[in-house]
């Protein structure tokens, strides 16, 4: 009998072991999957505006660095001004054109801009963009380059980003980078945190079976550099931070993978905090919405894009999408929210 069962006992192990080796090799192809190259869309089909509208009025110098296997491409905006450097970090999904608003208006107010795509996306290199991890290790090289290239190693440095690169623009502060300050937007405390998150977000209680499986991926993937932790960044560096986060955010819950939701775990004296609640304006992107813009999308912009999807079941052919774009008013859309060009702006003048 105790035979019997020692046999039955191993079997299960061994079960057990190829059941997670199998369930590991499928969760890694998903995640690969979901962490594929974030390329600039059809500009017929995306009201954002890149470069080619702003090319007149701020002219830019393209730059390359490596990061891990792969070069990225950062451009040089404002190299005039005098008032610092600012690095900054995109989201993922895209790359940094997407927040050209943003970062000109940064210009007009004085400030040199370093920008530049991640891994995997935009202009750079890389086949994926890898995981939520990568965005922190990028900003690291980006940092390296940025305090050795002869334009920019004598400048004062600053870092901002959004989401993915809110998480970096906290977690870089962990390594040994002399940053003056940093503004976090929309940004998650670890990797995992936000993974789990999601998990949670897409299958309920069942997502927590996930969580060994998309552990072991990440730290496969990434090493040391798995678990670093915004918080903890914020906490050694002692610089000022300025962590904005909108309290309705739908991607990185307020109350939940956010940085600003360990608040009560920052140390720093010197870290300060800025929730976005303002109707319409306080999710993960429209924190950077001007208030007429979201008067605008209630009234016009969702309605047409509803009446749209009703039309053509949710299957809208690109001639139409292409005529939904061109009549919605760019001007609006692509103005960026005066409080946040203020808030970065003062935070980063205060700190200098």
């Amino acid at each position: 009998m105790k035979k019997a069962l020692k046999i039955t006992g191993i079997v299960f192990l061994i079960l057990l072991i190829i059941s997670f080796i199998i369930g590991y090799f499928i969760t890694s192809g998903e995640m690969k999957k979901n962490f594929g190259r974030g390329d600039y869309p059809d500009p017929k089909l995306t009201l954002t505006w890149f470069y080619d509208h702003y090319e007149k009025d701020y002219p830019r110098e393209e730059v390359s660095f490596r990061s891990g296997d792969n070069t990225l491409k950062g451009y040089l905006y404002g190299m005039d001004n005098k008032k610092g450097l600012i690095v900054f970090a995109h989201g993922i999904g895209s790359g940094h054109e997407f927040y050209l608003s943003l970062i000109t208006n940064l210009v007009d107010r004085g400030w040199s801009v370093f920008a530049y795509d991640c891994t995997g996306s935009g202009y750079s290199e890389g086949e994926g963009t890898r995981g939520l991890a990568q965005s922190v290790i990028d900003l690291d090289n980006a940092l390296d380059f940025a305090e050795s290239d002869s334009r920019t190693k004598d400048m004062e440095k600053f870092v901002a980003g959004h989401s993915w690169g809110g998480y970096a623009a906290a977690a870089v502060l962990n390594f040994d980078h002399d940053v003056k300050a940093s503004v976090t937007m929309s940004g998650y405390n670890t990797p995992f945190a936000e993974l789990a998150e999601t998990c949670d977000n897409s299958y309920g209680m069942a997502g927590k079976l996930l969580y060994p499986l998309i552990w072991m991926y990440n730290k496969v993937e990434f090493g040391k550099n798995s678990s670093l932790s915004a918080v903890d960044g914020i906490n050694k560096s002692g610089i000022p931070v300025l962590v904005i986060h909108g309290e309705n955010d739908e991607v990185i819950r307020y109350d939940g993978a956010s940085i600003i939701a360990q608040r009560d775990r920052i140390t720093n004296p010197k870290a300060e905090f800025r929730t976005m609640s303002d109707e319409g304006r306080s999710g993960h992107s429209s924190i950077f919405s001007t208030a007429e813009y979201a008067e605008y999308k209630k009234n016009v912009y969702i309605p047409r894009a509803n009446e749209l999807n009703e039309k053509y079941n949710n299957d809208v052919p690109y001639d139409e999408r292409v005529k939904f774009v061109e009549s919605i008013d760019r001007d609006l859309y692509n103005a960026t929210n005066p409080d946040i060009i203020d808030l970065i702006d003062e935070f980063f003048e205060k700190a200098a």
